[in-house]
């Protein structure tokens, strides 16, 4: 492990590390890797399904009024839902705001 980081570089990285499993993507909780959020605007949304065709990991699922909301637990903020949205209502905000 780098002493002055404390990161340790791929070399040191166990065999069977968990991104090699097949079959075991719900295990991942990849939303941890953002720095980003996308906020939706309810008021403004209109149930397009924009954001949900065009995330690339999935993770808008559509609530029992019709809304697309986000699964943050898989989101990596990488605010393709955000750039797609045709009425704006989805912003991306710094994480931890």
């Amino acid at each position: 492990m780098a002493k002055e980081t404390g990161i340790m570089s791929w070399k040191e990285l166990e065999l069977g590390n968990s991104i090699t499993r097949p079959g075991n993507a719900a295990e991942l909780k990849t939303g941890d890797w953002r720095s980003m959020r996308p906020v939706t605007d309810y008021e403004k949304c209109t149930k397009c399904g924009q954001c949900y065709i065009f995330c690339p990991d999935m993770v808008y699922k559509k609530n029992a009024e019709g809304y697309y909301e986000q699964n943050y637990y898989y989101c990596k903020g990488c605010g393709i839902c955000a750039h797609e949205c045709p009425v704006s209502c989805i912003a991306m905000v710094q994480e931890g705001d």
